[in-house]
């Protein structure tokens, strides 16, 4: 006869049969999250792929941007104005008020004065030269123009009583005014070699673009000679022209400065600057460059 199980030892094994059907089910569940998990990491992974992969596309697209871009801006850097700087101006003798008087006034054209005292002959040698037939196959940065004697007497003046620094009458275009610094360059290129730059100022695209084809006319030059490392430099802004002449007089080099006839104004710091020729217009040479 067989024994029947204490109530203890029944309700003990039907504990420990819950328990199995417990650990069973949550051991099948368990088994469905790392399923899952596995499905997602796969997603993950595949969704990162394809981003890293459109990432690296994007990345590499603005990276050829860059490069480009940074070309750009290496041409133009020595023009940008990258801390603002306190100028020293020291005024010119010329700028002076008139002394109350007596004393006459110097007669035009006299004894040379400033930068040029030793070079007087030199300059109105090659002004005279100047006014003969032109040199259409001249080298480049020589005059292949004809200099009138108008412009020949402003050049005279500018040179040897202005000393190199002051403003002249407009010639009545800016073709003309071009011919007669394409002159001026010409005779500075000879004094002082490759140890100075011009910088041209005109506020307007439209008087630079004459500027740029006049000079490249009268003294044979080739776009490549327009340049931050180019003998002549076209600006807009006073404030970059001051900062590039500046950086020239660091290098021991020397700015000449041309002001078009079209600034009504000059801005104080380029008066510090011992080469500067600006053309003042007519009331008429105005009026027809506005309304132009």
């Amino acid at each position: 006869m067989t024994d029947d199980p204490s109530p203890e030892q029944a309700w003990s094994d039907l504990a420990l049969t819950e328990l199995r059907e417990r650990r069973e089910a949550l051991l099948q569940e368990i088994g469905q999250l790392e399923t899952r998990r596995g499905q997602i990491q796969k997603e993950i992974e595949t969704s990162f792929a394809g981003q890293a992969d459109a990432m690296a596309r994007r990345i590499k697209g603005f990276q050829d941007y860059l490069v480009g871009a940074l070309q750009d801006l290496a041409v133009a850097a020595e023009q940008v104005e990258l801390v603002p700087q306190q100028l020293l101006v020291q005024p010119s003798p010329l700028d002076q008020p008139a002394q109350t008087g007596t004393s006459p006034e110097p007669a035009p054209a006299g004894p040379a004065t400033g930068l040029f005292n030793q070079d007087e002959a030199l300059i109105r040698e090659r002004l005279a030269g100047f006014g003969g037939q032109p040199d259409f196959y001249a080298n480049p940065w020589q005059l292949r123009r004809t200099l009138d004697p108008g412009g020949a007497a402003l050049l005279t003046d500018w040179f040897l009583s202005q000393g190199g620094r002051g403003a002249q009458a407009s010639c009545g275009s800016r073709s003309r005014n071009a011919l007669v610094a394409a002159a001026a360059i010409a005779i500075l290129g000879e004094l002082y070699g490759e140890r100075f730059q011009t910088l041209v100022l005109a506020s307007q695209p439209e008087r630079l673009g004459e500027w740029r084809r006049g000079l490249q006319d009268c003294l044979g030059l080739e776009r490549e000679d327009f340049g931050p490392s180019s003998g002549i430099v076209l600006f807009e802004r006073a404030d970059a022209l001051v900062e590039r002449a500046d950086r020239l007089e660091e290098r021991n080099e020397l700015p000449f400065i041309v002001i078009d006839a079209g600034e009504l104004t000059i801005e104080v710091p380029i008066l510090q600057f011992p080469l500067w020729l600006t053309f003042a217009a007519g009331p008429g040479e105005i009026a027809s460059d506005e309304s132009y």
